[in-house]
């Protein structure tokens, strides 16, 4: 397949299934009202646990996701996944009791994980080289307004329809996205290279479900207790077995000499940190505004639109710069962690338009910033390693996004509401996401004229895009 084969067309067909997977993430967050009301009556931790089963299942199983799909097929895994999430997202729809329920979210999260890394690794392998920061950055917008597109539909579902009708609507619109996918989407060379590593695959999926559940789950049973100590203890326990596995096994799941590049890792936690603060914000914005400035549902989803306004403009501008990863990833995060910051002094007085400034400068931040850190990830890896290089990149985000939760919520139960615990929370995010700012730029900089690629026994020796 030649590298120039990516048309318009497929681009808005791959970013339209990466943009329905990720809504679902933030999608449920304003409808818990009305499930905690509805008919199926779940207790506290059943409605913990359908919101929390989609994330656990997605970012679990996100890298050998991507090595599955390099391995067998891209096209066929993106295919996989979406029949998957629909089946999920109809169990869901047509759940009578909250078991039900959580189990279609979490078929539908594993669908999910099938998504993510095909439909990044597709463009990766269409793309000739001058195109592949314009398609990745069309491909993480895509993936950024996920998240506003979840809020807003949330919301006019909340205040218009029932909750199943969030489920049900993805059944028919995951059908024509899998009916687009098969006209529209060439297939890709498979990666003989590729290992599934079946022993590798268990224990990295287990030990990063175990950490996941833990971060998730801390607020609710407490830091210190026994199912969380013991999460913590089993997933590290797991991770150092998978470790160790793939340092000896001669076809790892991957080859972990990659985390030698300083490019890799900084672009790793600078993903991370980006959205780390851009879901401590999502944790709080619909408490903010239904709690405290006493907006309805469907006005909240819609209020969260500036979000969507940085992130829509500024990455086609942030793709001219690329050559310069450093700096835009340092000016992007460093916009996050000063707009976390600005919105912290919000409170019931604060006039919507600068709440909605300070909304404006994170959007900005984020567009500058991910499609360079995505960027930074996948091309430290072979080309034929795309899928489990967008594996790893989504694993960092969805990972740093659940400790943004685990966080925020933390912070905020040691106070008597969200009035008073939303300035601390967000300050403390900010002050992390600017730390983290600092370590990932420093990290650009010791990388920035070679870099080293591990590749099975074979070391690839690249030059690094300089700065």
């Amino acid at each position: 397949m030649p590298t120039h084969a990516l048309n318009r067309l497929t681009l808005l067909v791959l970013c339209a299934c990466v943009l329905v997977a990720q809504s679902m993430v933030a999608a449920i967050n304003l409808l818990i009202p009305q499930l905690a009301s509805s008919a199926l009556h779940p207790s506290h931790s059943e409605i913990l646990w359908t919101v929390d089963a989609y994330v656990i299942a997605f970012a679990g199983l996100l890298i050998p996701a991507g090595a599955l799909g390099d391995r067998y097929g891209r096209k066929g895994a993106l295919l996989a996944g979406l029949a998957l999430f629909a089946a999920g997202a109809a169990t869901s729809a047509l759940a009578r009791d909250p078991a039900v329920l959580i189990a279609g979210r979490g078929v539908s999260g594993a669908g999910a994980a099938l998504i993510t890394p095909a439909t990044m690794s597709i463009l990766i392998h269409l793309s000739a080289p001058e195109r592949r920061a314009g398609a990745l950055a069309s491909w993480t917008l895509a993936l950024g307004l996920g998240g506003a597109a979840g809020n807003i539909g949330g919301g006019l579902v909340g205040q218009f329809l029932s909750w199943r009708a969030l489920f049900a609507v993805m059944v028919p619109l995951t059908a024509l996205l899998a009916l687009a996918v098969a006209v529209v989407t060439p297939r890709t060379e498979r990666s003989a290279h590729s290992a599934l590593d079946p022993l590798g695959t268990l224990l990295l999926t287990a030990g990063l479900v175990a950490v996941l559940f833990g971060i998730i789950e801390g607020p609710t049973y407490g830091w210190t207790s026994a199912a969380i100590l013991g999460s913590f203890a089993a997933g590290s326990a797991l991770i150092a077995l998978f470790t160790g596995h793939a340092l000896r096994s001669p076809r790892p799941l991957f080859d972990l000499r990659v985390f030698g590049s300083a490019r890799l890792r900084s672009a790793s936690l600078g993903t991370a940190a980006g959205f780390f603060g851009l879901f401590s914000l999502f944790f709080v914005n619909s408490q903010y505004l239904q709690g405290v400035k006493g907006y309805d549902a469907a006005v909240t989803g819609v209020a969260i639109m500036p979000l969507t306004i940085g992130m829509a403009l500024v990455p086609r501008l942030a793709a001219r710069w690329s050559g310069h990863p450093r700096r835009v990833v340092g000016a992007g995060l460093a916009l996050i962690g000063l707009g976390l910051l600005g919105a912290s002094t919000v409170g019931a007085a604060t006039p919507y338009w600068a709440y909605a400034c300070w909304l404006l400068v994170i959007s900005a931040g984020t567009g500058l910033s991910m499609p360079a850190l995505t960027l930074g990830v996948v091309t430290s890896l072979p080309p034929h390693r795309a899928g489990l290089g967008s594996g790893l990149g989504t694993t960092a985000r969805e990972t740093g996004a659940a400790l943004g939760v685990a966080v925020t919520g933390t912070i905020l139960s040691a106070h008597t509401g969200l009035a008073s615990g939303m300035g601390p929370a967000l300050r403390t995010v900010a002050l992390l996401v600017l730390a983290a700012t600092a370590l990932v730029v420093a990290g650009y900089g010791r990388d920035t004229r070679t870099r080293t690629i591990a590749s099975g026994k074979k070391r690839v020796l690249s030059r690094s895009i300089g700065d």
